[in-house]
């Protein structure tokens, strides 16, 4: 009897051992399950009370000036707003042409738009591509970093959903404009109408507004005067030329397609804009401006402008 008694602790025991580790690993599980709901639960809570925030109130600062300040020692002055009805219709028209073509009727993200970027960006090796809607631009711009990561991209999704649930389309636009960067501490239409036209955006020339808006996905690298040495941006500006012709003008047949883009479609969302310490320079660099591109005679060079506006 005490022999069958030792067998039955014995066997208790090996089965405990084995029990334990796996009751452990359980309870992991769950803390962790917990935890990226938790998780998840603050993140939508405190967007969603940000977005309500915004509906009402201009921001003054981003997370993205924060960070150049931070990486870069670059400041910026606050953000001085300028209302949607005061920008010119054909600048709000061409960033959706070309930055978000779905944007009106989107819910914040294109799953599709996402899944070709991910597909594009590892058949070359890199984060080139990002598939963001205005939306997560936005969203980018004012909570989170600029650094290329799917993380960060998981996490962009999710607050662009949020912000879509309660700002207008229209209001998520209006930001868009007053905070995107456009050169080195340099942040919405306003500042960017102030460093490189002296005016305001209400004054905006239609040249103008398809400089200022083509160079979006590399402000850091180029800037209105110097766009056309990019051949990605040199495609949009012609495209622009194409779609948003002077008064008077006849656009050549063909001219678009000819700079690498059709007249009807246009050129692929940029996606991620370029830092200044991306490795993947510019295919276009040294590239000479497209057939029937010119150059604007009122733009003055980036670190000229610079200096003129007071921006450091």
């Amino acid at each position: 009897m005490p022999r069958f008694t030792d067998r039955l602790r014995g066997g208790a025991a090996w089965i405990g051992e084995r029990v334990r580790p796996a009751r452990a690993a359980g309870k992991l599980a769950r803390f962790a399950l917990a935890g990226f709901i938790l998780g998840h639960v603050i993140l939508v809570a405190v967007v969603l009370l940000s977005s309500l925030v915004l509906s009402k109130q201009d921001p003054r600062r981003t997370a993205l000036m924060l960070w150049r300040r931070a990486t870069a020692g670059v400041a910026s002055p606050a953000i001085r707003f300028t209302p949607l009805g005061e920008i010119p219709r054909p600048a709000r028209d061409m960033v959706v042409r070309l930055e978000d073509g779905h944007f009106w009727t989107h819910p914040g993200i294109r799953l599709g738009a996402i899944r070709d970027a991910y597909l594009v960006n590892r058949n070359i090796g890199y984060a080139l591509y990002g598939g963001s809607t205005i939306t997560q631009q936005l969203a980018r711009n004012l909570f989170l970093t600029p650094r290329k990561t799917y993380f960060r991209k998981y996490l962009e999704a999710i607050t662009a959903v949020c912000m879509d649930l309660v700002l207008p389309k229209t209001r998520i636009l209006e930001l868009y404009l007053n905070v995107i960067e456009w050169g080195r501490g340099t942040f919405g239409i306003t500042a960017a109408a102030a460093r490189y036209y002296g005016v305001r955006p209400s004054a905006l020339a239609l040249d103008q507004q398809r400089r200022l808006i083509a160079v979006l996905p590399n402000p850091l690298r180029y800037d209105i005067a110097t766009l056309l040495g990019s051949r990605q941006l040199a495609v949009r500006y012609q495209y622009l030329v194409a779609k948003f012709p002077d008064a008077g003008a006849t656009v050549a047949a063909g001219s678009a397609a000819g700079a690498g883009a059709s007249a009807d479609e246009p050129p692929a969302p940029a996606g991620e804009p370029m830092e200044e310490d991306d490795g993947t320079a510019d295919a276009g660099t040294d590239a000479q401006p497209a057939a029937g591109l010119r150059v604007d005679p009122s733009a003055a060079p980036a670190a000229v402008s610079a200096e003129q506006s007071g921006a450091p």
